[in-house]
C-alpha cells in the first residue's frame, strides 16, 4: 500500500482518499443506522446501548466535519482553511467558556481573546512566522491577559478566573492552529502535498479515539481514573495506539515518510491527544458538567464542538513541533 499510494500524483491519491474515507464514513453511518432501527427494551440495558449509539454517531459527525474542512481547504487554498479552523478555534472557545462562569471584570480579557488573540494566532500562522506563532501565546498573551484583568479592578477569585481563560486560550485557540499550521510547513520533496498531512493526523488521532471507545465497551476493564473516566483503562487505550499507529503506518504513502516514521508520528500523535482527552474529562468533572454540550446540543450551537475536537487540539501541537524538529524547519 505504501508504494501504491507514493507512486500515485496528488490528484490520484485524493481521489484514492475521497473513495476511501468517505465509503466509510458511508458504511458506518449505514450501521449506525441499521442498529437504531433495532427495539431496545427500557430496561437500564437497553437506555445504555441507546447512549452508546447515540455517543457513535456523535463522532461520525464530527468525521465528516473534519473531514469536510480537510476537502474545503484542500480545493480551495491555504487561507480558505486557515479560516475554517479559526473558525472551530472560536466556536471551541466560546463553548468551553460559556459553561465557565464569568464576571464583569472579565470582558475586557474576553474580548482580547476573541478578536485579538485569534486572528493575530492565525495570521502568524498563514504569514509563516513560526517562531513567533509558537511563542506568541505561551509568552506575550499569558503576560497580557492578567494584566488586562487587574485593570479592571476586580480582584475576586483573580487566580481561578484568568486561569480559566488561558487554559481555553491554549486548548481552542493555540492547540488548534497547529493544525492548519501543517499546511504552511515546506517539508523537503513533498510540495503541494500538505493538506495530506493535516488529513493523516486528523485521521490517526479519530481512529485512535473512536476505536478506544469502542474497545472500553466490550472489554469492560477496571477504569485507571474512575473519578475523571469511567471509559479510560490502559487495554483500550494500548489497543486504540496500536490499531491507529498500524492505520498511520499504512498511510504513510501520502506522508514525506517510510512507514516506520510514519508509525512512530502515528504514535505520538495518538499519545498526545489520547492523555489531552483525559485531561479535558478531568476539566469536565471540575465544572460538574458530563460533557461540553447540553444533552449532546452545544451551548453555541455547534454541536458538541470541543467534546470532539479536544483530542485533535492536544495532539496537533506535539505532532507540528515533532515534525519541524525531526526535518530541521
Amino acid at each position: 500500500m505504501y508504494f501504491y499510494l507514493k507512486n500515485l500524483s496528488p490528484t490520484q491519491q485524493v481521489g484514492a482518499l475521497f473513495i476511501l474515507v468517505f465509503g466509510l464514513l458511508v458504511l458506518a453511518n449505514a450501521t449506525v443506522v441499521m442498529l437504531s432501527l433495532r427495539e431496545y427494551a427500557d430496561d437500564a440495558q437497553g437506555e445504555q446501548r441507546r447512549q452508546n449509539l447515540k455517543s457513535i454517531s456523535g463522532v461520525i459527525r464530527t468525521s465528516w466535519l473534519m473531514v469536510l474542512v480537510f476537502w474545503v481547504g484542500w480545493v480551495t487554498g491555504d487561507w480558505v482553511g486557515l479560516t475554517l479552523f479559526g473558525l472551530v478555534s472560536f466556536f471551541a472557545l466560546r463553548e468551553f467558556l460559556t459553561l465557565s462562569p464569568t464576571r464583569r471584570g472579565d470582558h475586557r480579557s474576553l474580548v482580547l481573546a476573541f478578536f485579538v488573540v485569534l486572528p493575530l494566532q492565525y495570521w502568524l500562522v498563514g504569514s509563516r512566522h513560526f517562531d513567533m506563532f509558537a511563542v506568541f501565546i505561551p509568552v506575550y498573551v499569558f503576560l497580557a491577559l492578567p494584566l488586562v484583568s487587574a485593570l479592571a479592578n476586580d480582584p475576586l477569585r483573580f487566580l481561578e478566573r484568568n486561569a480559566k481563560l488561558q487554559w481555553g486560550i491554549m486548548v481552542c485557540i493555540y492547540g488548534m492552529s497547529h493544525v492548519p499550521a501543517l499546511l504552511m510547513l515546506k517539508f523537503p520533496g513533498y510540495d503541494g502535498k500538505n493538506a495530506f498531512l493535516v488529513f493523516f493526523l486528523v485521521l490517526v488521532v479519530q481512529i485512535c479515539m473512536v476505536t478506544q471507545h469502542l474497545v472500553s465497551r466490550r472489554l469492560q476493564s477496571p477504569p485507571v481514573a474512575p473519578a475523571i473516566s469511567q471509559s479510560f483503562n490502559w487495554r483500550s487505550w494500548g489497543i486504540g495506539m496500536a490499531v491507529a499507529s498500524l492505520c498511520g503506518a499504512l498511510l504513510a504513502g501520502i506522508t514525506p515518510w517510510v512507514p516506520g516514521t510514519a508509525f512512530a508520528f502515528s504514535f505520538i500523535a495518538c499519545f498526545a491527544g489520547s492523555m489531552g482527552h483525559l485531561v479535558m474529562k478531568a476539566l469536565k468533572r471540575d465544572r460538574g458538567i458530563p460533557s461540553w454540550g447540553t444533552q449532546g446540543q452545544s451551548t453555541t450551537g455547534a454541536g458538541g464542538l470541543l467534546d470532539r475536537v479536544d483530542a485533535l487540539c492536544f495532539a496537533a501541537p506535539v505532532f507540528f513541533h515533532s515534525a519541524r524538529w525531526y526535518f530541521g524547519l
